[in-house]
């Protein structure tokens, strides 16, 4: 059977094109390397979920917000940051870059052939801002979350951070964002930022307050985290990845679950259906 032109899905490893790897399944191989060899070995699919679409349209919102003003000037959250050197980033292949579906498609889109690897490492980004002192680029992610949904009666409004330890996922993507604009050829500043919007509900008395009663509001909190990226651990990576694509025979234990969202929610399924089978 004849071979298809891109090399993506399952890993074939007599495949000669780059085989096609997103932002996401190198954190899959991070979070657990069980889970990843299912996935990119045996074509397993892991369980699917909605996704997020409220996070999605404060995604689209908040770049909305940086293209009435791209290339021109900056936004009235940066400024108040201290961030008014910061210009959301004009060009020509930005709508590309976001495209996270088509990553591997061309060069126009958000990627970068590792060659010792032969590994097309790429994802899609939420938008870039130029700084205009430096000439250089910073990533930028879009965030949102709500807080104070846990303990709504007794929630105090507090700063949105990247403390948490399940967000270490949120600082790698941003390590392997830098990295590959930065082998696309950019000047690329090691701080890339973060624009959190938290919804609220403390001293808010609804959301129907609009003169059209078909139409609801949700306030928000919005900030700008800084993070200082670290990208020496991204090519070691890649290479183990190829490593163990190559090599890794039989699937390995799942990560056991941890405190703090940590560890492999799936393996831990797995684990407590077989037991409660008798297997």
């Amino acid at each position: 059977m004849a071979l298809k032109k891109r090399h993506q899905s399952v890993f074939n490893p007599e495949h000669p094109a780059p085989y096609e790897l997103a932002r996401g399944r190198v954190e899959n191989y991070l979070n657990c390397k069980a889970c990843f060899w299912l996935t990119q070995l045996k074509g397993v699919k892991p369980p699917e979920i909605p996704n997020f679409t409220i996070n999605t349209t404060t995604d689209i919102l908040l770049k909305r917000d940086a293209d009435a003003v791209r290339g021109k000037s900056t936004l009235p959250i940066w400024e108040a940051a201290g961030l008014g050197h910061l210009i959301p980033f004009e060009h020509e292949d930005l709508e590309n870059w976001t495209n996270s579906q088509q990553f591997g498609l061309n060069d126009h889109h958000f990627n970068t052939i590792h060659e010792e690897t032969n590994i097309k490492f790429g994802g899609g980004l939420d938008d870039v801002f130029l700084n205009t002192e430096t000439g250089k680029i910073h990533i930028v992610d879009y965030k949102s979350q709500a807080q104070g949904t846990r303990s709504p009666n007794n929630y105090e409004v507090k700063p949105s951070s990247l403390n948490d330890p399940w967000k270490i996922g949120y600082k790698r993507q941003m390590d392997m964002y830098v990295w590959i604009a930065r082998r696309k050829g950019f000047e690329v500043s090691d701080t890339g930022y973060f624009v959190y919007v938290d919804a609220q509900h403390k001293n808010v008395d609804g959301m129907l307050i609009d003169e059209d009663p078909n139409i609801a509001w949700m306030k928000f909190n919005a900030s700008i985290l800084p993070y200082e990226a670290d990208t020496s651990w991204v090519e070691p990576t890649l290479i183990e990845i190829k490593d163990f694509l190559l090599n890794q025979s039989y699937c390995p234990e799942h990560t056991p679950k941890g405190e703090n969202f940590t560890g492999c929610e799936t393996g831990r399924y797995l684990n407590q259906a077989l037991e409660a089978l008798g297997r």
